[in-house]
């Protein structure tokens, strides 16, 4: 139904969304459910009440009001932030360098517009948001000889820290249970009678919490450089560890009153602390879901290539590496389902400690209903489950989630292979063929079964694979006048990673293995000092592409074969000038204009979310002199201050755009000791 939901600096927003009455008829008076409605079957109900004209006479619908925020020039940044270093020598054979870093970020506010507003570089906000943004690096390096051998190993330690506010209100313009989470009881659940009571401002948003550490190791040998067999080997481990907790708080939800809220649970927010979280604390009133989730990610591998002189002109260098990793999650998915009682029943949620354990034994939580949360072992057959009162559906996830992993795996071999012609000094070229690969992960709702299509989510993420197929060349031309380099390549893309929210399969994000894909492409850089110009310079590079999904693995309609890959523009170049010129005995001017073109592409494989991301061409221009110590120079970034897009995103059914920085003027001031 057609109902007020925003205010908009003064200017009343008119909305569609689920209806309160058909929510309510669908769910049930009592709110008891085994299976959430659909998507489809929210609109449906809905539609079919609007065409009766159903009664909200008798709701009132509070409006969410950003007249207190809304200000120009609302996304402030701040950096701060230091370096240090050291460097030991040994002796002439081994050293030691050490190095910390320190980087502080806050931020206000964010950093895409929205084109429905109107306005040039406006967009429409209703929480405060920002983000604090800490990380400490440690790193070190120590260099030496062992039988003749060069010996590295390094190592680095990351901690960082993000706290970060977000505006979910977005949400109002597809959230198909809006209602059950800001409307009184009477509202969402009227019954045989027409809802009444009220329904709070749509005032959401998102409390995060990110924790990271990470540490990396490795250490390799090479043999000398000036022999006609050179090699090199080493190993690697890392170990990365990301605590993260988002609260997904609506303010309406405190309300007295409200059908789940905190006026209507006494101790909710006592009541809610799970002993499986990861960040473990309590719900803030109003929080109706949290997820709290907790991944680890382990590394291992061993590498290793050879090269061979067959003479002055022809090389072979033939590389591999051994690749075995690790990720796993813990923690909890949280909702505020089935909580009429006072206490958290943990519905509808996923349970990730128990999911992803590998024990072989799985509590069902997909339901209100007590007496169907029972807990099931692999000694249960799905006609076992079914028997116990469980729907098709719900039962075949149990049966898939009594076998999710412990741990989503990754293991094998990857090698390369190139070949080096060098004619001459002033000639050089390659032909290569590389493999790589990203590392699967595991899905939050893993094991969730579509019965039309026979589709179960998958647990565990293969990774995605490439075949790269290059030839390329690095030549110096004209009497060193010019410098030509450049390849061509082909990339075979095997079992892309992609994330999918597709509402026929499950009514939540979810990552697969969506799609095979294919890149074609020419890059290269030059780089002209004519003789007969002394101190002009000119640097260019471009990069031409054609991608395409080659096949399409997810039983979705929403990635197609065809469809070109996310931000691969058809053509990207730039283009850049410097001339020197002496100002007199002890000072160097220069004048250095430059210019960037990106030709448009597209933000997502995913057809709902995707968006054209606009072409742009910016200008640059500096100015300065130098002398043997100092450098001072003006300049002018995106000079006519272009609109460039670099991203877009169409999420909720709302149209986001992130443009290239505004124009940026300013001077640089260097000195040089020496």
């Amino acid at each position: 139904d057609r109902v007020p939901g925003l205010v908009v600096d003064g200017r009343e927003q008119l909305l569609f969304h689920c209806s309160v009455k058909a929510c309510g008829d669908l769910v049930g008076a009592s709110g008891a459910k085994t299976e959430l409605p659909s998507i489809a079957e929210i609109a449906a109900k809905t539609w079919e009440l609007f065409e009766a004209g159903a009664d909200l006479s008798g709701v009132t619908f509070l409006d969410a009001d950003n007249s207190n925020i809304a200000e120009n020039d609302f996304n402030d940044t701040s950096y701060f932030g230091f370096r240090i270093g050291a460097l030991y020598e040994f002796n002439q054979d081994w050293s030691l360098q050490l190095g910390y870093t320190h980087q502080e970020l806050d931020s206000d506010g964010v950093f895409f517009t929205d084109p429905a507003v109107g306005d040039d570089l406006d967009t429409t906000r209703f929480q405060d948001e920002f983000l604090n943004d800490d990380f400490d690096n440690f790193n070190w390096t120590l260099k030496g000889r062992i039988a003749g051998l060069d010996a590295v190993y390094t190592g680095a330690f990351t901690d960082r820290d993000a706290d970060q506010n977000i505006d979910y209100a977005d949400y109002l313009f597809v959230g198909q249970y809006l209602p059950y989470y800001i409307c009184d009881g009477s509202v969402s659940y009227p019954g045989a009678a027409a809802p009444s009571g009220t329904c709070q401002a749509p005032n959401l948003s998102v409390p995060s919490a990110t924790r990271v550490e990470v540490q990396t190791h490795e250490f390799r040998v090479n043999t000398p450089e000036d022999k006609r067999w050179r090699a090199t080997a080493g190993v690697f481990y890392s170990d990365l560890e990301l605590l993260e907790r988002n609260d997904f708080l609506y303010e309406g939800f405190e309300a007295p009153g409200v059908a789940f809220g905190a006026g209507a649970i006494p101790n909710f927010a006592q009541a809610n602390g799970r002993p499986d979280f990861v960040l473990a604390t309590e719900f803030e009133p109003g929080v109706v879901f949290r997820n709290d989730v907790g991944r680890t990610d382990e590394q291992f591998g061993v590498f290793g290539e050879g090269t061979f002189d067959f003479n002055d002109q022809f090389s072979l260098t033939v590389g591999a590496r051994y690749y075995d990793i690790a990720v796993d999650l813990e923690g909890s998915a949280n909702s505020s389902f089935c909580n009429s009682g006072g206490t958290d029943e943990n519905a509808f949620g996923t349970n990730i400690s128990d999911l992803y354990d590998g024990d072989g034994v799985f509590e069902f939580i997909g339901s209100c209903n007590d007496a169907l949360r029972q807990t099931f072992t692999l000694n249960d057959s799905l006609a076992d489950i079914q028997a116990a009162g469980l729907s098709l559906g719900q039962a075949t996830q149990v049966f898939n989630g009594l076998r999710a992993p412990d741990e989503a795996v990754a293991e094998g071999v990857i090698f390369k292979v190139t070949g080096t012609y060098t004619p001459n000094d002033d000639l050089l070229f390659y032909a290569t063929y590389s493999q790589g690969f990203r590392p699967g992960l595991l899905n939050r709702p893993g094991g969730a079964f579509q019965a039309a299509t026979g589709f179960t989510v998958p647990f565990e993420l293969d990774t995605d694979d490439v075949d790269n197929f290059e030839l390329g060349w690095k030549t110096t031309l004209a009497d060193n006048q010019i410098r030509l380099n450049g390849s061509a390549f082909y990339v075979d893309i095997s079992n892309l990673q992609t994330t999918i929210f597709d509402t026929s399969i499950v009514n939540l994000f979810f990552s697969d293995n969506a799609a095979d894909a294919r890149v074609l492409g020419v890059e290269g850089d030059v780089t002209w000092a004519p003789e007969a110009i002394e101190g002009l310079t000119i640097n260019g590079a471009w990069s031409l592409l054609d991608s395409e999904i080659t096949n399409v693995i997810t039983p979705t309609g929403d990635v197609v074969e065809g469809d070109p890959l996310a931000f691969a523009p058809s053509f990207q170049g730039n283009l850049r000038a410097r001339y020197e010129w002496d100002v007199n005995d002890d000072m160097t001017g220069h004048i250095m204009p430059s210019i960037v073109y990106s030709s448009s592409s597209q933000s997502d494989i995913i057809r709902p979310n995707r968006d054209r991301v606009a072409g742009y061409t910016q200008v640059g221009l500096a100015v300065g002199v130098t002398t043997d110590n100092w450098t001072g120079e003006i300049f002018a970034n995106n000079l006519f201050d272009s609109r460039g897009e670099i991203s877009r995103f169409f999420g909720n059914d709302r149209e986001r755009v992130t443009h290239v920085r505004p124009r940026t003027i300013g001077a640089r001031v260097a000195y040089s000791f020496r």
